[in-house]
């Protein structure tokens, strides 16, 4: 062969060898992935193919969810450690949990909406995390307060609210939500559920309690349910918001938090990061910068509600039929 055909035939095979497999040829990774939401997984998707990452290619994707039904959490993350897996995707404080005492060595990327990851334990530090865990942590208790506070903007008589969340994760965002509302001079309805069959009853309870809106906590729980929540609102006639930007495309009122879709997409960098070589324990935990506030008009004339000028000259995005 001359050494021009060697040249070409050379690049020619670097050109389809697996874009991330860097120092490993042919190496097929394996990440487990604990998404329920399909927008969410695409998202994370998208994220690995822009690095590089095409499952059936040089990547195999295992993924499960429990749908924030914690009875079903151990057998899952049981499942997928004895698959020996590359890396782990996983979301929610319980669920990270439970893989932190599951595995000491198996890389894991969190993605969590609730927890302070210093002070929950799951991490030394947000600099250097050490360990086998980092990731994406929103940690922003306050983030209730200004949802309040847009719900007063919309409803100026706003003075009974419910407040729909999941106890023992949602401890931190409740109490900022509760401070809030002493400064508001509004009172709350709490309504903590743990299963997704107790939707139905918490927001009957929140109507018999004359709540005039109800502001929805954070939870893998909750995001798995987003569509069933904004339907029983609606029938209730019941202003929605929440941190989850999908909320307003389930059919609520609004939102105001991070693009949860973005998230999903940065913690997709970690996996890039980890499958080239990177210690998990030295990639610094990260937490979302950009907020939208989002609007569903459709919704609002659905329950006979004029939202003022001022706060759509502010929406990021208006959902208008």
């Amino acid at each position: 062969m001359d050494r021009r055909r060697f040249l070409l035939t050379s690049l020619a095979g670097a050109l389809i060898m697996p874009l991330g497999a860097e120092g490993q040829p042919g190496r097929v990774y394996r990440i487990g992935v604990t998404v329920a939401t399909d927008i969410y997984y695409m998202a994370f998707q998208q994220g690995l193919r822009d690095a590089g990452w095409v499952p059936g290619q040089n990547l195999t994707i295992e993924r499960r969810s429990v749908r924030g039904e914690r009875d079903r959490v151990a057998n899952m993350v049981s499942e997928i450690v004895a698959l020996k897996v590359d890396v782990i995707l996983a979301t929610g404080p319980w669920v990270i949990r439970t893989f932190q005492k599951a595995t000491s060595t198996i890389p894991i990327v969190g993605l969590d909406l609730e927890s302070d990851p210093v002070a929950s334990g799951f991490v030394a530090s947000l600099a250097r995390p050490g360990g086998n865990l980092t990731g994406v942590f929103l940690d922003l208790p306050e983030l209730s307060g200004k949802q309040l506070q847009l719900l007063k903007e919309t409803i100026p008589d706003l003075q009974r609210v419910g407040v729909l969340w999941e106890p023992d994760v949602g401890e931190p965002q409740l109490r900022a939500t509760e401070e809030a509302a002493r400064v508001a001079s509004v009172t709350l309805n709490t309504l903590g559920i743990r299963r997704a069959d107790e939707i139905m009853p918490a927001l009957d309870r929140a109507a018999r309690g004359r709540a005039q809106a109800m502001l929805v906590l954070t939870s893998t729980l909750m995001a798995n349910n987003l569509r069933q929540i904004a339907q029983l609102a609606q029938q209730y006639r019941m202003p929605t918001i929440s941190p989850f930007t999908l909320f307003p495309s389930a059919g609520a009122l609004m939102a105001y938090g991070p693009s949860q879709p973005g998230m999903f997409r940065l913690a997709a960098t970690y996996v890039d990061k980890i499958f080239r070589g990177a210690p998990v324990g030295q990639l610094p935990v990260e937490r979302p910068s950009k907020f939208d506030l989002v609007i569903n008009l459709k919704t609002a004339k659905a329950l006979g509600l004029t939202i003022p000028p001022s706060l759509l000259a502010r929406a990021d995005q208006v959902i208008d039929p």
